[in-house]
């Protein structure tokens, strides 16, 4: 079964969290360069505030995506913790969508 077409605001969560997770790894490798290798603290630099953005930009639009799209309780309080645990954001999006929590109309009744 296919998942239903994005909607706009389904669509700048799926970035949003892409974004989040990438800046997840970046830092994650930067920490392993800093403190398992400790060769350069730079990558712990660069990825520390871009991953301080994109969570930041991730928790406000997924407040905004689960008023929009009417999401219900249980998936706003799942979209909200999955930023906290690394790479998280990736695979919750994929199951919001497959859910077709990401689209206009969502699939799923209000719980």
């Amino acid at each position: 079964m296919r998942s239903p077409p994005l909607s706009p605001m389904g669509k700048l969560f799926a970035a949003a969290a892409f974004f989040e997770g990438l800046t997840w790894a970046g830092l994650l490798i930067g920490m392993f360069l800093k403190y398992g290798t400790g060769t350069t603290e730079a990558v712990v630099w660069l990825f520390g505030r871009l991953h301080g953005a994109a969570f930041l930009l991730y928790v406000a639009i997924s407040l905004i995506a689960a008023l929009r799209l009417r999401w219900p309780w249980w998936a706003w309080i799942l979209s909200l913790l999955a930023a906290l645990p690394p790479l998280v954001t990736v695979p919750l999006e994929l199951w919001f969508r497959h859910l077709g929590l990401l689209s206009a109309r969502p699939a799923l009744a209000k719980a």
